[in-house]
């Protein structure tokens, strides 16, 4: 693949491209909790925590009964036992301030305030109907997490994803449905970059900048094994223009460029499918006489009635008119379930590309997170020049994502492949009884829902969409904008 065209170029798809010393991929909260409780008590000098959702009441490493020291009381030790490291937490807030009615997390937030080396705050710098949706963690300003795990109730869950596990239970008591997701762990230059990212969104919320500390050192833990070592990394964004910062839509152009660069395949694993725009770029590939395919993993519904009525009605019909194509077979959508047939809620963000890129963050397939929600994504492309030969360390990742789906070893999904050439004749080869993927039922929207989702009354592309009438906007606008940008730039040398 020596001969590949970079698909992440600085200053059109990506902010930055920094250099990891060590990157891994995290699979499912389990694992990243463990992992986030040791990297917190590792710091020496800062732990910042920034995100859409944080529940100090959850356990990070929860027993039989869901019960656990919560973190809030494990924050409240760390600043004990080391008063001059300092503790950030900024989350979005209007989640926020709904936690305020909720007496336990109240109270740890007073215990919180009179603690000198914490801090919690609220992000509201962004327009109205806007969210902060990134989920960055940084230590000590060089080693870093982004991905799409929220530190929140509801997300614990181990990649076995068992039927009925007690440890699934919430704050609240009640039991809660399995939970997929993914983050990236990334040491080095890449870690004072987002470092950066998370300095500026503080001071941008708060009015106040972080305190400055030295950031010096690895801080990898000694016994975790790195999936890369020394690759360059791309850190793309979205944010809505808001006082004196600009419109960044990177996300949203990274996804069109990893679509128009495919030649094999793009695995997405996504909370939604809104976005008419990627939906009509996908068409459009999907029209040529020897496309790639299109494999998707989601949810079977969005997690919400409201969500459901604007989110699933939108996938549905898009999914439709994508499978219009020339070759509209080469698109399927699954959703995971348990050995007893429960539903897996997939929350990830995870994208890859014929095994030379994979992605990972926190934007969904949907028009907030292309121009409204500020996101942050990192993508490892082995045509930069640093990145030669990690092709195969993506194909083991991609082949352990599809075999923890389909409860099959990651060889089995590896042997399929090969013999085969397509990912979806491996998925469908290796779908059976128990945990499996089962084909995404295009059941029709109702006129409510269809209404809602054509309109995109709850998924606008940017903030001034939320204020046009009607006629300005929609999914067939979105659509056409999609279908004449894959027309008009025919990317990376590729023709119809």
């Amino acid at each position: 693949m020596s001969d590949l065209v970079p698909i992440v170029v600085e200053g059109r798809n990506c902010w930055r491209i920094e250099r990891a010393n060590k990157a891994r991929m995290i699979v499912d909260a389990a694992d990243y909790y463990a992992l986030l409780e040791r990297l917190m008590a590792d710091a020496k000098e800062r732990i910042l925590l920034i995100g859409w959702d944080f529940d100090p009441r959850i356990a990070l490493k929860p027993d039989k009964e869901g019960a656990g020291e919560p973190l809030g009381d494990y924050l409240l030790r760390l600043a004990k036992t080391c008063p001059d490291r300092d503790i950030d937490i900024l989350r979005w807030n209007f989640g926020g301030l709904k936690q305020f009615a909720m007496p336990r997390i109240v109270a740890m937030i007073v215990r919180w305030k009179i603690t000198r080396s914490i801090s919690f705050r609220l992000d509201s710098a962004h327009p109205v109907g806007c969210s902060h949706h990134q989920k960055v963690a940084v230590f000590d300003d060089h080693l870093a997490v982004c991905g799409g795990i929220d530190v929140g109730a509801r997300r614990w869950d181990t990649r076995d994803h068992k039927d009925a596990d007690p440890h699934r239970t919430a704050p609240d008591g009640k039991a809660y449905m399995p939970w997929h997701d993914s983050t990236m762990l990334l040491s080095g230059p890449v870690g004072n970059a987002l470092a950066d990212l998370g300095n500026e969104r503080w001071q941008r919320a708060t009015k106040k900048p972080l305190r400055e500390i030295n950031g010096s050192g690895e801080g990898w833990p000694d016994d975790l094994e790195a999936d890369f070592e020394g690759v360059d990394v791309a850190i793309s964004r979205t944010r809505a223009e808001y006082g004196d910062a600009p419109q960044v839509r990177e996300i949203e152009q990274l996804y069109l460029d990893m679509i128009a660069a495919a030649k094999r395949f793009v695995y997405f694993e996504n909370q939604y499918f809104t976005c008419g725009k990627i939906a009509a770029a996908i068409a459009e590939r999907l029209s040529e006489d020897d496309p790639p395919e299109f494999v998707m993993v989601m949810p079977e519904t969005a997690d919400g009635w409201l969500e459901q009525m604007a989110m699933d009605a939108a996938r549905v019909q898009l999914v439709r008119e994508v499978a219009k194509a020339k070759h509209g077979d080469r698109l399927r959508v699954y959703y995971p379930r348990t050995k007893g047939g429960t539903s897996i809620y997939v929350h990830a963000k995870t994208a890859i590309v014929d095994d030379r890129a994979i992605r990972v963050g926190s934007a969904n397939l949907n028009n907030r997170s292309m121009g409204l929600d500020s996101e942050c994504d990192v993508t490892i492309d082995s045509a930069l020049p640093t990145n030669r030969g990690i092709e195969p360390v993506i194909r083991r990742l991609r082949e352990s994502l599809i075999a923890e789906h389909l409860d099959v070893d990651p060889q089995q999904v590896a042997r399929r492949f090969e013999a085969t050439g397509s990912l979806i004749e491996t998925i469908e080869g290796l779908r059976g009884g128990g945990r499996s993927l089962e084909l995404l039922d295009l059941v029709p929207p109702g006129p409510m829902d269809e209404f809602i989702a054509e309109n995109e009354l709850l998924d606008p592309t940017s903030p001034d969409a939320m204020f046009e009438s009607l006629t300005e906007r929609g999914l067939r606008k979105s659509w056409h904008r999609g279908r004449d940008w894959m027309a008009r730039t025919r990317p990376f040398g590729r023709k119809r």
